[in-house]
């Protein structure tokens, strides 16, 4: 078999393996809305006892990520990979460090879960003692989760150094379906809450059972479900002490700055989580004081929990996605001092992620109303502050997404500390801001929150663009700004589309079809939805946005409609840089929602052999992606076919030798 036919092949697997992976992903993210949406039916979007169970069941995430996540993925994740490569596959070393790291995970446990009256006290603001009695009842339920999310960490690892991606991505569906077995038979038993109200006052130790017992077995039966996997490896993996000269204590000096940015960014969220629980506690006084009224209109951090997710959801599916394809390119292009090629890449990344960010950031926007409906719980009030507090946060979509792939620069140029001074400006501004808010009308502080996020997620993308200047010069702003502009456009058009659409079935009537029940908001979803993404995709096409075409190249290859480049005659497989493509944003504080996301202990595979040029060919000139050579893209528009943008986009020689903009070559 030919060295091309080879290469085809093997392309051709990976693809079928990302669509697999990609599939798993997708079928989790659709049962964790179930789940979000079973538990608004179980205990009711805008209660008490909803509130105090998110807050304690985000504490093992939360938790984690503080004292141990960082510690995980910037300093025994490489170890791993590293190990995996010896002639043992790693079985001596990786297990020396899983015993290692499930002592100190146990310790950890222990230590935090007969904490628990300490943590709640530190984690919330003005609980009653019947409040917080109930909520140390969760936590000591809930607060076990850390071990198991630390042990999933490492055999994801594990398993990714060997080449298993696939279970990692498919272990979290079991989670998702444990909980919602348990939240279904709590239903079942107990009534949901539209129709038996659950509160403080009647709640009891079968309602705990199935709420947060459920919620830990299904961490626990996600991680157990790894185990198989790894045995079929036949590591020999079995205890194993003796950790003298394994080398951690200088990779974890090595990755001093990555783990002061995770730190950073857990503490203000933290500090900022703790105000949003005061809300829940003022609920509960109206309340017991008789004031339903004024208690059913004051949103909790459950709305904000709810509100995240959904407004996670674009960054989640598209931008993490594409993050970590093009992040193997920037570290190529960066060690081989290419700043052309990184400016490239981080632009490419940008304008292909908002083809999907921004459409989403609008439809969200315009859908807020049957969303809130949809997962209020059956109450329209509730559906009401969902919505109010979706419809703040969505538009910072685009924001928080790019923000998170201009960070893949800084780490692919091997730079720890810029990500800490951008983490610590925007710790300033949300621990500032969240100390304000504390002093707001109760009913304004998960408002108030939500547009302090918005700002930080805008505020991010600035920072970020004033660090990126010093690295690169410019970042293609003028080609990435007309690409922007046009998508938004389309994207303003179709939200038009919606909107005449909602106004048809009386979304904006208070008596209207999409607030009249759950399944008439799911109705309106379904219907809608659909007009606003083919009145985008038409004005894509009409405002000639070619990274359309970008974004669906690789689904389009998954599906078979597009077959893999041939290899050119004389192609190398060079051997390609040790580096372990892990997820390093476990400090990002944009990522507001404390629900645990495994995919952000989901290594991305390593650099992987790409295809090169011949030694001739290496010495070629380099000239521009030829996807980003077609004139349409280029030029101004479709009503300026003519009149190209400023910069050096309309400059079509050799990368690097614009004279418009100096570079080293330039100079020489």
């Amino acid at each position: 078999m030919s060295e091309a036919k080879t290469t085809q092949s093997v392309q051709s697997g990976e693809a079928r393996s990302s669509a697999i992976m990609a599939a798993g992903t997708l079928v989790s993210r659709f049962l964790g809305f179930a789940k979000t949406w079973m538990l608004g039916a179980a205990l009711g979007l805008g209660s008490t006892v909803n509130d105090t169970f998110i807050n304690a069941n985000n504490l093992p995430n939360l938790i984690f990520l503080l004292v141990a996540g960082g510690v995980f993925n910037a300093v025994l994740v490489p170890q791993i990979i590293k190990a995996s490569k010896a002639p043992d596959r790693g079985a001596d070393y990786i297990s020396r460090l899983l015993t290692l790291a499930v002592l100190v995970l146990l310790a950890l446990t222990a230590l935090v879960t007969l904490a628990a009256p300490l943590v709640i006290d530190l984690t919330t603001q003005g609980y009653s003692e019947q409040q917080k009695a109930l909520a140390v009842t969760f936590a000591f339920w809930c607060l076990p989760q850390i071990f198991f999310y630390g042990l999933y960490a490492l055999l994801t690892q594990v398993l990714n150094a060997h080449g298993a991606f696939g279970p990692a991505m498919w272990a979290p569906i079991l989670n998702n379906l444990v909980a919602i077995a348990g939240l279904g038979m709590f239903i079942w038993i107990l009534g949901a809450n539209i129709t038996n109200p659950h509160t403080i006052d009647n709640w009891g130790p079968t309602q705990t059972f199935l709420i947060a017992g459920f919620s830990t077995f299904g961490v626990i039966a996600q991680t157990a479900i790894l185990l198989i996997p790894v045995f079929r490896l036949r590591l020999g993996l079995r205890p194993r002490f003796g950790w003298r000269g394994v080398g951690l204590g200088q990779a974890a000096k090595l990755s001093v700055w990555t783990l002061a940015t995770a730190a950073v960014g857990q503490l203000a969220f933290l500090y900022v989580m703790r105000i949003a629980t005061i809300p829940g506690a003022e609920r509960l006084r109206l309340d017991n004081a008789g004031d339903t009224a004024a208690a059913a209109v004051l949103p909790g951090n459950a709305v904000l929990e709810v509100a995240s997710q959904l407004y996670l959801l674009p960054h989640s599916i598209i931008a993490l996605s594409l993050a970590t394809v093009l992040f193997n390119r920037m570290t190529r292009a960066s060690q081989d001092g290419n700043k052309a090629e990184l400016r490239d890449a981080l632009s490419h990344g940008l304008r292909t992620m908002a083809v999907a960010t921004v459409f989403g950031a609008l439809a969200l926007f315009a859908l807020a109303g049957p969303l809130g409906m949809f997962f209020s719980g059956g109450n329209p009030q509730d559906g009401v502050m969902l919505a109010q507090t979706l419809t703040i946060l969505a538009l910072s979509t685009p924001f928080l997404s790019a923000n998170f792939m201009m960070s893949r620069v800084f780490y692919a140029n091997e730079d720890a500390r810029t990500p800490l001074y951008v983490q610590l400006w925007l710790a300033v501004i949300y621990v500032v801001g969240a100390f304000f808010i504390q002093f707001l009308p109760v009913g304004q502080i998960i408002y108030a929150i939500a547009i302090l996020y918005t700002l930080g997620n805008i505020l991010s993308v600035v920072i970020s663009v004033v660090f990126l200047r010093r690295l690169l010069g410019h970042l293609d702003g003028p080609r990435i700004a007309n690409s922007y502009i046009r998508m938004g456009y389309a994207g303003l058009g179709s939200a038009l589309a919606g909107a005449a659409a909602l106004w048809l079935l009386g979304s904006y009537r208070a008596d209207g079809f999409a607030w009249s029940s759950r399944p008439a908001a799911l109705v309106t979803v379904v219907v809608v939805g659909p007009v606003m993404l083919l009145a985008y995709l038409v004005l894509l096409r009409v405002f000639h946005v070619t990274e359309l075409r970008d974004l669906l190249r690789p689904l389009m290859g998954r599906l078979g409609r597009g077959a893999p480049e041939p290899v050119a005659a004389g192609a190398t497989e060079p051997t390609t840089p040790e580096r372990a493509t892990v997820s390093d944003d476990t400090g990002l504080i944009p990522r507001i929602s404390g629900e645990f996301d495994a995919a952000s202990f989901r290594a991305g595979p390593a650099v992987g052999p790409q295809r090169t040029a011949s030694a001739a060919a290496v010495d070629a000139p380099k000239t521009y992606l030829p996807d980003e050579d077609v004139p349409s893209t280029a030029l101004g528009g479709r009503f300026r076919p003519q009149v190209p943008l400023p910069g050096r986009r309309t400059y079509q020689g050799d990368a690097g030798r614009n004279p418009y903009f100096p570079s080293r070559q330039n100079k020489k």
